[in-house]
């Protein structure tokens, strides 16, 4: 019989890295944003929430980044319970996240270094890690050689870029992206669609949110579908 001590512990591995368990949000002036949403995505998986505006969408992804907590059900992050996370521990929740937005949301009297640096600033890295992964993480995203340049002087394009550098500089299990494509053409759209595929081809989650159905088809991903509050399709 072999001896137990011979062999080296294996930590167990959630598979399931997002996990919605009948989960409904309700605002008191507004009603039902969610009602009995239950889907997860496992590690790796890329999908698309859409629906129409004020399907839920948005309330979805801010529960996910705790920026509000459900009313009922639970919304389990890499298996924590986020309705059951302190305050105190929502910031390391959220270094599991990379988050990017419609409008970019860059610090405009920053450079672009000064932008994707800021998680690592944040987090207390050295000065010489901080340096060493922004360059990587502009090289990742094609801005390398652009790390002086001020966030006005780039295109619509290049700035939802440095948002997708400064996402993944924490190297998060998970990427949230919230219509990342709506204010850039069609050819654009699909470089920057082509980036987040290059994400999860190395084991990074990626869930978009979008109205743009012509692009959720032609990528050909799963679809998470809401209408009003209600998970219709997945």
């Amino acid at each position: 019989m072999q001896n137990s001590l011979s062999t080296p512990y294996l930590p167990k591995i959630n598979r399931i890295m997002l996990k919605f368990d009948h989960v409904s949000k309700r605002y008191p002036d507004a009603g039902d944003a969610l009602l009995d949403v239950t889907f997860h995505l496992q590690r790796g998986e890329f999908a698309f929430l859409t629906g129409h505006s004020g399907a839920g969408k948005s309330t979805l992804l801010k529960l996910i980044a705790v920026m509000e907590r459900c009313s009922r059900g639970q919304v389990l992050l890499d298996g924590q319970n986020l309705n059951k996370a302190s305050d105190r521990q929502i910031p390391y929740i959220r270094r599991k996240l990379g988050l990017i937005f419609q409008d970019y949301k860059l610090l405009q009297d920053r450079t672009v270094f000064d932008n994707v640096a800021l998680p690592l600033v944040v987090a207390g890295y050295s000065h010489f890690d901080i340096g060493r992964r922004v360059r990587a993480a502009l090289d990742k995203v094609g801005l390398l050689g652009k790390e002086k340049k001020l966030p006005q002087t780039l295109s619509g394009g290049e700035q939802q870029r440095v948002g997708i550098a400064r996402a993944v500089i924490n190297k998060p299990p998970l990427i949230l992206a919230d219509e990342p494509t709506g204010n850039l053409d069609p050819e654009l759209s699909s470089e920057i669609m082509k980036l987040f595929e290059d994400f999860q081809q190395v084991g990074v989650t990626v869930l978009i949110a979008t109205h743009d159905i012509a692009l959720v088809e032609r990528m050909g991903h799963r679809v998470l579908q809401l209408d009003h509050g209600r998970l219709v399709a997945s």
